[in-house]
């Protein structure tokens, strides 16, 4: 369930920075661009923030050996 969780935020980060995308290549007024990059970085937070508190309260355990 965690890895579902995060897998789904990495989508609205990248979904996120293509929506900027087109906004910057549409070159409209709107500040359309700055809302999606800004929502993308909030993304970005929640991502670490959520694998900090799962890996304090246990929920998943990190590698302890990277090789």
């Amino acid at each position: 369930m965690i890895k579902i969780i995060i897998v789904v935020l990495l989508i609205f980060v990248i979904f996120n920075l293509f929506k900027a995308l087109l906004a910057m290549n549409k070159n409209d007024q709107t500040h359309q661009m700055s809302k999606r990059l800004g929502l993308r970085l909030m993304y970005s937070v929640a991502i670490i923030a959520f694998i900090l508190v799962a890996v304090q309260l246990g929920w998943i355990t990190p590698n302890h050996r990277p090789y």
